[in-house]
C-alpha cells in the first residue's frame, strides 16, 4: 500500500461515517447490515466488520442487543469553562468554573482516608504511603452527568483542623485556596495539565459514556510558596464537552 492510500475498511468507514455526519444516516436510523456493506461497497466480509468496528469506536454508532447497529444522537458539545481564582466570588471551583451556566450544577461527593500512590505522592511531593484525604465528585448540570473528579489533600498538612474534610465544617464547599487561607496557608499558583485517554469502565458508566469513548482529563495541582496543597483528576466526556480556558493577561 503506497503513502496515502486507504485500506478498503477505512475508506467504507469514511463513506458511512460521511452519510452520518451529513445526515442522510441520521440518529436512530440502523446502519446497513454486514451483508449490505459487503454488497455495496464490494468488500470482504471482514472488511465490512471491520468498518462497522471503526465507527463503533468513534461513537457514532451503537450495538442494541438483537436488534442490530444503529446511528447515535450527535450531542452538540457543550462548554465547561476553566478560569482563573476569583476571590469575590464566594463560590465553591465548580460555580467558578461554571459561571457562564445559570448555577444549574450540583454534586455529590464523598470522602476517605487512605495512602498516597507512588504517582500522586510525586505530585504532594510526600513520600509513598503518606495519609491523604481523597474525595471523589460526581458533577451533574440539570441531572446529567458531565464530570468527575478525584482530589487528594496531605494529611500532614490538613490532618485535625477545621478544613480535613473538603465537604464538611465550617467551610464545607468552599474552593481550596479559602479552605487553606482558614489554616493560613496561603495558595499562590495552580497548574492545569489536559490530556485525553480512552475512559475507565468505571468512568463511562458513572458519565452515560459509551465504552471505548474517549474522556479528557485536565490534572490540577494547588501550590503554596512551591509546596503542592492539593492535586485532583479531573475527567470529561470528550464527545459532550470542550473545556474552555479564560486566562487573565495581568
Amino acid at each position: 500500500m503506497s503513502f496515502g492510500e486507504q485500506p478498503a475498511y477505512l475508506r467504507v468507514a469514511g463513506d458511512l461515517r460521511r452519510k452520518i455526519v451529513d445526515g442522510s444516516l441520521p440518529p436512530h436510523t440502523r446502519l446497513p447490515s454486514q451483508a449490505r456493506i459487503r454488497e455495496e461497497y464490494g468488500v470482504s466480509d471482514t472488511v465490512a466488520l471491520e468498518a462497522r468496528k471503526v465507527l463503533m469506536a468513534e461513537g457514532l454508532v451503537e450495538g442494541r442487543s438483537g436488534s442490530g447497529t444503529y446511528v447515535r444522537e450527535r450531542p452538540e458539545p457543550r462548554r465547561i469553562a476553566r478560569s482563573g481564582y476569583r476571590p469575590d466570588s464566594g463560590s465553591t471551583p465548580f460555580r467558578q468554573e461554571q459561571a457562564d451556566i445559570a448555577a444549574r450544577g450540583t454534586w455529590e461527593s464523598r470522602s476517605e482516608q487512605g495512602e498516597a500512590s507512588a504517582e500522586i505522592a510525586e505530585r504532594l511531593a510526600v513520600r509513598p504511603g503518606d495519609r491523604v484525604m481523597r474525595t471523589r465528585y460526581l458533577y451533574r448540570d440539570a441531572g446529567e452527568p458531565m464530570m468527575l473528579s478525584t482530589s487528594w489533600e496531605p494529611l500532614a498538612l490538613t490532618g485535625r483542623t477545621p478544613v480535613m474534610l473538603p465537604e464538611e465544617g465550617p467551610l464545607g464547599g468552599m474552593g481550596v485556596v479559602e479552605r487553606m487561607a482558614a489554616i493560613d496557608v496561603v495558595v499562590d499558583n495552580v497548574t492545569e495539565e489536559v490530556g485525553a485517554r480512552p475512559g475507565l469502565a468505571e468512568e463511562l458508566l458513572a458519565l452515560g459514556g459509551v465504552p471505548g469513548h474517549a474522556v479528557l482529563v485536565i490534572q490540577r495541582t494547588f501550590y503554596a510558596s512551591g509546596r503542592p496543597v492539593e492535586t485532583a483528576d479531573v475527567v470529561v466526556p470528550a464527545d459532550r464537552y470542550r473545556v474552555a480556558y479564560h486566562l487573565s493577561v495581568k
